[in-house]
């Protein structure tokens, strides 16, 4: 009988996968690693039909080739475009080249007969929706932050003033714009509004933001759902003035860390929300508040863990493992 078998999709220097495959292959499975990037340059796809239709899917790379219906899992983890070929040199040649590979693989992947972490691609990208995530969560009963998404400043001045100021504002999606002027990139986090945004909120017509209610907070939590699993870890935000607004202005010498315990009715609607979405992983934001209040803010469907272990113990590495190998 054949070893369990993983394709990775992610790109290189990965700590997460570098990690993960270890551990597969202390376990006797193989894994493939593989970046979107690499085809047409480094890989190609050969997909073949008879008249009764499928008859085989294989991708050859520099180290073989790999029969796709052979895998156990795949896990998206973070691979990159494909790219056009170098040899092409027109810039519209070129993207037409990219989307197409873009066209395959994405239809590619989305058909495999075997398990999918966190998801298929196409159901995780739209899990990855926050107006939706807050609206389903609401509904499975987490309590969530008053909210407003809209492009206009009279609605931001008017939640402002019902707030008394205490909002902020996070983006819908992408949380970094890159190549910018001088190659810069840009990173927006979680920013409380200010009176000199309010004084450029007619700026908001060009592009929506979520603004929020701020939740004050006792503790915040990062709760990872992995299978039928959860892990959930407390971060003490508060504790250092860089971390109080957002966690991940990381200060990692003033802000402790450890395990939480999740009441049983919060883990459960967790569990619901991942079932909901069809995702099978998920890294949760959640807010304790000084009252005891268990505040929902988004899920990442493909959110990073490996901090959270090695600054907790938890064992979320070897629990994706066994989802990665369940049913082998």
């Amino acid at each position: 009988m054949s070893p369990p078998h993983v394709l990775v999709l992610t790109r290189d220097q990965d700590p997460h996968a570098d990690h993960v495959r270890d551990l597969l292959a202390g376990r006797g499975a193989r894994t493939t690693v593989f970046d979107n990037r690499d085809y047409l340059t480094r890989a190609h796809v050969e997909l073949a039909y008879t008249a009764r239709g499928l008859a085989r899917r294989l991708l050859h790379t520099e180290d073989g080739t790999l029969d796709l219906d052979s895998l156990t899992a795949v896990w998206w983890r973070r691979p990159r475009p494909p790219e056009a070929h170098p040899a092409i040199t027109d810039p519209s040649v070129a993207a037409y080249t990219a989307k197409e590979s873009v066209d395959l693989l994405t239809d590619l992947w989305e058909h495999l007969p075997c398990r999918m972490v966190p998801a298929r691609e196409s159901v995780y990208r739209r899990a990855a929706h926050k107006p939706s995530q807050l609206m389903l969560a609401a509904e499975l009963g987490f309590e969530i932050p008053e909210t407003l998404i809209a492009t206009q400043a009279d609605a931001l001045w008017d939640f402002h003033n019902r707030h008394d100021g205490h909002i902020i504002t996070k983006p819908m999606g992408m949380p970094w714009v890159e190549n910018l002027a001088g190659g810069h990139t840009v990173i927006r986090k979680c920013e409380f509004v200010s009176a000199r945004d309010l004084a450029y909120a007619e700026a908001l017509r060009f592009c929506p933001v979520i603004a929020q209610q701020y939740v004050p907070k006792r503790l915040e939590l990062r709760v990872t759902v992995v299978g039928r699993r959860v892990f959930a870890a407390e971060i003490h935000s508060q504790e250092s003035n860089r971390s109080r607004v957002d966690w991940r202005r990381y200060n990692l010498e003033v802000t402790p860390y450890g395990v939480h315990r999740l009441p049983d009715e919060v883990a459960d609607r967790c569990l619901a929300m991942t079932d909901r979405l069809g995702l099978v992983f998920g890294a949760f934001d959640l807010v304790l508040t000084p009252d005891g209040r268990y505040v929902f803010l988004e899920i990442n469907p493909n959110g990073q863990w490996l901090w959270v272990e090695e600054l907790t113990g938890l064992p979320i590495s070897e629990a994706l493992c066994d989802l990665l190998l369940e049913g082998a």
